[in-house]
């Protein structure tokens, strides 16, 4: 993909951390990312950033984009969709990253095209993001490499049934912000018992970093590594015990149910 042209429409955080994971690397120049976005600090800030080439209009790029990706709010996407698509190149691959929307819709807009629904997240910016991805009609299994190998540049990449797409937003689309949540509360912790900030900081994120490449590259079930921690009346058992009276499992299982059903909604 190091000569593919790939368009951006909308230029916000999803777009940003994608870009970053790919601009130079995976597509060898970046002049051949082309972003619009409504703000024009937001297209110079990507310019400055990523060398990406980013103006307010979409139409220096649209006939030429091999790959257009849709990046703008739920509520902006109709209108968007209706502003470019009598623009964008036949064999274009279409790809949105717009919180529950449904292929249904996005092909209503580009009915020829190969047409994707991507639901990736920020720590792509960093090389280790994690996006599931659903193919619609004219799906073809060169298009299907493209967006595997997009997204698998900047972390992990799962192809799922439609029909899963809200719980994978609900999971690892909103997953971030929980993660920080957890981070910054693990930080306090470790104030609240004498650390110093930033150390608590790093800690506590090198914490999660170290444990969740242990799930990934072993294979092991977490309550399996978790007992591998806890042993019989030490300090690991006493913070599990004060987790789960405090209801920190019931907390997370029904933050993603909630962002699940929110994703729902937004593709009604």
């Amino acid at each position: 993909m190091k000569n593919t042209s790939i368009g951006f429409i909308g230029g916000g955080a999803l777009a940003g951390a994608l870009i970053k994971g790919i601009a130079g690397k995976l597509v060898e120049n970046p002049a051949n990312i082309y972003v619009s976005d409504h703000k024009q600090e937001r297209c110079d800030e990507l310019h400055t950033a990523y060398g990406v080439t980013a103006a307010v209009g979409a139409e220096n790029f649209l006939s030429k984009a091999d790959i257009l990706v849709l990046a703008v709010k739920p509520k902006d996407a109709r209108a968007a969709m209706q502003e470019v698509c009598g623009s964008v190149r036949g064999d274009a691959i279409i790809i949105s990253v717009v919180a529950g929307m449904p292929l249904s819709v996005i092909e209503a807009y580009f009915p020829s095209q190969p047409v994707y629904r991507v639901m990736p997240n920020t720590p792509q910016a960093v090389g280790c993001g994690m996006a599931a991805y659903t193919a619609g009609t004219h799906a073809q299994d060169e298009a299907t490499r493209q967006v595997h190998e997009l997204w698998s540049s900047v972390g992990l990449a799962l192809q799922v049934e439609e029909r899963l797409m809200d719980a994978v937003t609900g999971l690892s689309g909103s997953g971030p912000a929980y993660a920080f949540l957890m981070i910054d509360a693990l930080a306090d912790g470790g104030v609240a018992a004498g650390l110093p900030r930033q150390a608590a900081i790093r800690m506590a994120a090198q914490t999660l970093l170290g444990s969740a490449k242990m799930v990934l590259e072993t294979g092991l079930h977490p309550d399996v590594l978790r007992d591998q921690v806890t042993s019989p009346a030490g300090t690991t058992i006493a913070g599990v015990r004060a987790l789960e009276k405090a209801g920190l499992r019931s907390a997370l299982i029904e933050a993603v149910l909630a962002a699940t059903e929110r994703s729902e909604k937004l593709g009604k």
